[in-house]
């Protein structure tokens, strides 16, 4: 998932909860949700990061060596940048880019 390119605010944002919950009917369940793809995108993005900075990573034991990198302070900075991962969710939630179900209302349906 490209995080750079989402029309997230990078800010936090006042929300009209009653708009957000409308197909929920519940602003609990819809808090729920965002907040479980919130997480979902959390780790998304620290794998991401984990993944390019270990390509900096020193194995060596001399403490002697160790030295800012220009790359990773630029890896890490552009993460900061970043939208949050609750931002995100939220936006994709609105949108209407996440799938979710509940499993005790489609238990009741049969």
């Amino acid at each position: 998932m490209d995080y750079k390119k989402s029309n997230a605010p990078a800010t936090t944002v006042t929300r009209d909860m009653m708009a957000v919950s409308a197909d929920t009917q519940n602003v609990y369940e819809s808090v729920r949700i965002m907040g479980k793809r919130a997480n979902q995108i959390a780790v998304e993005m620290k794998q991401d990061l984990d993944r390019k900075l270990q390509e900096f990573a020193s194995y060596s034991d001399n403490l002697e060596e160790v030295f800012e990198n220009r790359e990773q302070i630029e890896i890490s900075r552009y993460y900061e940048k970043l939208p949050k991962p609750t931002l995100l969710a939220a936006q994709e939630y609105i949108e209407g880019k996440l799938y979710y179900r509940n499993p005790n209302k489609d238990k009741d349906n049969f």
